[in-house]
């Protein structure tokens, strides 16, 4: 008897990291997991399967855009709907009958949960529950959830592994971090079949521009002043979003049911340098660097220790260098873009 098509669901797969993963799901197992294949098996087999049954979920926000999957348009079934609304989210999965959740739909800005939590509570703590609950009503298979390092707070010296106590800094973090322990409950109450993945800051095409590369680009282009908090000392690690899409897929098939995975490059730099390197690749002047009072709560540093999924078989593929060369590349041919989102 032939296996049944499996069913992914994606929140916020019309978001910048969401997205990508949904494009290479389609784009990379194409034979597939129809006849019951994990995503490597599938890329590795010649069958004649297809794509798994593709389930994407956004409320398409100012930070969602369907034009994120244009390429892979007629491979997937949208809903636009918001994950906290339980009678909406249980009518989805009542019809669609999902085996995997793939969770990354979040408010993620920190500056805008330092103005305002709320809505960082409704979507990333209760919008988390609500899944949470349609999964064990409609017994899914696997809910991968995507956090954030920066649930850690920061680390002057060293790096997280993942059990390193939860100690976040900002709304945004304490909303994620909330998540992250109400999943850890689920999975020692119900025994639900839950992973957590924290990676580190993403950037590549696509990227909102509020987030620091996207804003640095869009306003170089402009020959506008760039912010950059305090004197730019602040550190952060740095992976391209196409390899953290990867990081998940493999995941998706080799991750053990509760437990957590780092996903980082262990490429750091200063944001300080980040702004020179972009405005060095523009051919912009350093002038255009405007210094301006530091974020409330701002974290100095997050640095993680991904030797957990990397023992799995996953290291990033695209150097910083590539990726920042891609990323301005996309960003100067799709100025259009950048700026219908500004």
């Amino acid at each position: 008897m032939r296996k049944r098509l499996h069913k992914i669901l994606v929140t916020g797969g019309a978001g910048f990291i969401g997205s990508e993963f949904v494009r290479q799901l389609v784009r990379d197992c194409p034979r597939s997991m129809a006849k019951g294949l994990s995503p490597q098996e599938a890329i590795s087999k010649d069958t004649k399967g297809t794509v798994p049954k593709l389930i994407v979920v956004d409320k398409l926000t100012y930070a969602g855009d369907l034009e994120r999957l244009k390429e892979v348009s007629g491979k997937y079934k949208f809903y636009r709907a918001d994950i906290s609304d339980k009678k909406r989210m249980d009518a989805i999965f009542k019809k669609e009958r999902p085996d995997i959740i793939v969770h990354f739909a979040a408010h993620t800005h920190v500056d805008r949960s330092i103005i305002d939590a709320t809505p960082f509570i409704e979507t990333n703590v209760k919008g988390t529950q609500v899944l949470l609950d349609a999964s064990r009503k409609y017994k899914i298979r696997k809910f991968l959830h995507i956090s954030s390092d920066e649930v850690y707070g920061e680390i002057r010296r060293g790096r997280f592994n993942e059990d390193s106590p939860l100690m976040p800094n900002s709304p945004y973090a304490a909303s994620k971090a909330a998540a992250d322990l109400l999943i850890k409950s689920y999975i020692r109450t119900y025994g639900f079949p839950a992973v957590i993945i924290r990676p580190c800051n993403n950037y590549g095409p696509w990227q909102y521009p509020e987030k620091l590369i996207p804003v640095i680009i869009y306003n170089a282009l402009r020959n506008k002043n760039i912010p950059v908090y305090a004197k730019g000392l602040n550190m952060r690690e740095w992976l391209y979003a196409e390899d953290c899409a990867r990081a998940i897929l493999l995941l998706l098939e080799r991750a053990k049911t509760g437990e957590i995975y780092n996903v980082g490059s262990s490429h750091e730099e200063k944001n300080i340098y980040i702004a020179k390197k972009l405005l060095d690749c523009l051919a912009k002047p350093y002038k255009l660097i405007k210094f301006v009072k530091d974020r409330p709560g701002h974290d100095w540093r997050y640095a993680l220790d991904s030797l957990k999924i990397r023992k799995l078989g996953w290291t990033p593929k695209i150097s910083f260098s590539c990726g920042i060369e891609k990323t301005v590349a996309w960003n100067v041919k799709n100025r259009g873009w950048l700026k219908d989102k500004v």
